[in-house]
């Protein structure tokens, strides 16, 4: 009897902590245009903002933890001058790529993903 006590007790405890460690991820439909002509964002306002507030977390995209560093006053630099951009062809920056792929549940949003690509079409201006 002690013996089914303790192999309950353990299934159930699995059974809550593999319940438990669900991370629903809700991504929103596409609802914009990649091809569309690109509308001109600037750095400081519309881009640098974003990374802030989704990727220069701690444990993220800081200092001395993972490039690029994505902190406020350095993520530009970070950014052109790391090789992340590519303003030839968008589609083939390392940003783009990322943050339509692995990182792509940070940046849920795909009008905030298309401001990004828009920006590296635009020229990747510190504006």
């Amino acid at each position: 009897m002690k013996r089914f006590i303790i192999i309950a007790g353990v299934f159930i405890v699995m059974i809550v902590g593999v319940t438990s460690c669900y991370k629903d991820v809700v991504l929103p439909k596409k609802g914009t245009d990649p091809n569309a002509p690109p509308v001109q964002y600037s750095y400081k306002k519309d881009i640098a903002p974003l990374f802030n507030t989704n990727c220069a977390l701690s444990g993220c995209h800081v200092a001395g933890v993972q490039a690029p560093d994505l902190e406020t006053a350095v993520s530009y630099n970070s950014l052109v001058n790391g090789g992340f951009v590519n303003t030839i062809i968008p589609t083939q920056s390392d940003l783009y790529i990322m943050i339509n792929g692995n990182m792509q549940v940070h940046i849920p949003d795909a009008a905030d993903r298309q401001k990004v690509y828009d920006w590296i079409r635009t020229g990747a201006l510190n504006n």
